[in-house]
């Protein structure tokens, strides 16, 4: 049976596109969309909530389908400051909220696993943290971020230019795997079962988040970016 199309239209109805892929559900909050949209549409919830439909539709295709690519006429429809403050508020979302959560329920796992696999659970956790913070945290919030409000007052810097953020992605796959296969594998298995399960659960749909943001960041922030150097003089 081949797969059902997730209806991205500013027609469709807002609650048959969430239900259709239940992993846009996470960028509501990103968006400040509430809960409570009747029969509404995607265009008139986007309107209610002073958000950019066309932005909207494209991050959930991208959220949805991991091989799309918006083309040039899209990307052109697209407003760098709402595209900005969506990945800011995607960054609080994950040191805020994800990260915190995934914590509270790792430590009761690290506590029960006592000196032989605890500190090294820790550490690979911990490697994992930083790694993610050091990049959206220090890197995007503190360099890239700063590069781009500059581009869209009209000021250039000759310090810095976009090409470089895809080099400053970080591959952080290697520290996940080890840390899942502690969980997973090697823990002994009466160690609290149910809530490793549920831990790796979540450490695993934060990953496919993190990816996710990535690929937004690729095919919509670079190009974006790309324009407005290429239209400075």
């Amino acid at each position: 049976m081949p797969k059902k199309k997730t209806p991205f239209s500013k027609d469709t109805k807002f609650a048959e596109l969430l239900t259709a892929d239940r992993r846009l559900l996470q960028l509501l909050s990103r968006f400040g969309i509430g809960l409570g949209f009747g029969d509404r549409n995607v265009a008139q919830v986007c309107q209610m909530n002073q958000v950019n439909t066309d932005l909207f539709l494209m991050i959930c295709e991208i959220y949805s389908d991991s091989s799309f690519t918006p083309g040039q006429t899209e990307l052109g429809q697209i407003d760098m400051s709402d595209l900005l403050s969506y990945l800011k508020a995607s960054h609080q979302y994950y040191l805020n909220e994800r990260f915190p959560h995934i914590e509270e329920h790792l430590q009761r796992i690290i506590e029960a696993c006592g000196k032989k696999y605890g500190p090294m659970l820790s550490h690979f956790y911990d490697e994992y943290k930083q790694e993610v913070m050091r990049h959206i945290q220090y890197y995007e919030e503190e360099v890239v971020f700063p590069y781009i409000e500059a581009l869209l007052h009209g000021q250039r810097t000759n310090s810095y230019k976009i090409d470089e953020f895809e080099h400053n992605h970080t591959n952080i796959q290697d520290v996940l795997d080890d840390m899942m296969n502690i969980l997973l594998k090697y823990l002994p298995g009466d160690i609290l079962p149910k809530e490793r399960i549920e831990i790796s659960y979540d450490i695993m749909e934060l990953s496919d988040d993190l990816n996710r943001h990535s690929l937004i960041e690729e095919r919509i922030l670079i190009p974006c970016v790309e324009s407005l150097e290429n239209a400075l003089p």
